[in-house]
């Protein structure tokens, strides 16, 4: 029996919105192609910033698109963006169609490669050849002698488990197991999040972006994972899914169509019965559909309405059940 790790609500909602985003295609080429770069921006700019790099989101795009170099800032942390932005450029050409990426060692040594081209020549793309400690975790990662046969087993479990599990919670739980083995010395993260989008754009999902902003929830999410509890990892990566989602159809939904209209909780709160700090609470936990854009959260009275209608639904059930 296949335990089911992603709440059923945030999984419909997933469905749903992916199912009205591939109704719209074809879509316009352009609109897409603005869409890519700037997500390419800011997933460059987070995934670097959730390892400690100092660029700004406005820094990195001058550093990839203009090629500057940012007074006072270190030249790793021009070189990581450059690199981050390079091993992107490899994950959109994989998830073309007419190729048909499979997870391997090969993939994810070279997505690491990409990932530390620049930075740690050295290193990129070659398993660590010690053990390590990871600070401020609880988890120590496996001996390094472990380390080729764990990726073995991952790539098994990936193959036996790839059509049994929603793509949300596939994704979700392979980034954890890169990141827990930790093959490499450093650049696990990157390599893991990239990976784990590799999958999820092959079924038609956006480029899944972890927030800086949420870095403590996110090392938090991890740690419960890894002690093999993944409901709280894939809850977190199916908002970002979901974010990812609520951006493109904003964004590519026709002036003729119906579109929502995303607005700050603030906003929101003076046009339904909830304040905004109960919004807040609801966005946080999933019970709302909203995304953050910077750190703060944006949703639609549409959105509230189905939470409200959803909820009455729910102590109707709950009444019969009495």
């Amino acid at each position: 029996m296949n335990i089911q790790y992603l709440d059923t609500n945030i999984q419909q909602r997933i469905d749903e919105k992916l199912k009205r985003l591939q109704k719209l295609r074809p879509l316009p080429s352009s609109a897409v192609q603005k869409l890519r770069q700037r997500f390419q921006v800011e997933m460059t700019y987070n995934s670097n910033g959730i390892e400690g790099n100092s660029l700004t989101l406005k820094e990195t795009f001058w550093v990839i698109n203009e090629g500057i170099t940012v007074k006072g800032k270190p030249l790793k942390d021009h070189l990581e963006a450059k690199d981050h932005y390079e091993a992107l450029d490899f994950v959109y050409e994989l998830i073309k169609p007419t190729q048909k990426p499979t997870l391997s060692e090969n993939l994810i040594r070279t997505l690491h490669g990409l990932v530390m081209k620049k930075t740690d020549e050295q290193w990129a793309g070659k398993y660590r050849t010690s053990n390590v400690v990871i600070g401020g975790a609880d988890h120590t990662p496996p001996d390094v002698s472990l380390v080729p046969s764990q990726i073995n087993d991952l790539i098994t479990w990936f193959k036996e488990k790839r059509r049994k599990l929603h793509p949300v919670e596939l994704a979700a739980i392979l980034h954890h197991k890169i990141v827990y083995i930790h093959p490499f010395f450093d650049g696990n993260g990157r390599t893991a999040r990239l990976a784990m989008n590799i999958f999820l754009m092959r079924k038609g999902y956006p480029l899944t972006i972890v927030l800086k902003n949420d870095r403590k929830k996110y090392y938090q999410v991890l740690g419960q994972a890894d002690k093999q509890s993944y409901s709280p990892l894939v809850k977190f990566i199916a908002r970002s899914v979901e974010r990812s989602l609520d951006i493109y159809l904003k964004t590519l939904t026709p002036i003729d169509k119906k579109r929502e209209k995303f607005l700050p909780l603030s906003e929101i709160s003076k046009k339904t019965p909830y304040s905004a700090e109960y919004l807040n609470l609801l966005a946080r936990i999933g019970k709302l559909e909203a995304h953050k854009e910077t750190r703060n959260w944006l949703t639609t009275i549409e959105a509230v309405k189905r939470y409200i209608k959803n909820r009455k639904r729910q102590k109707k059930l709950n009444s019969w059940f009495k």
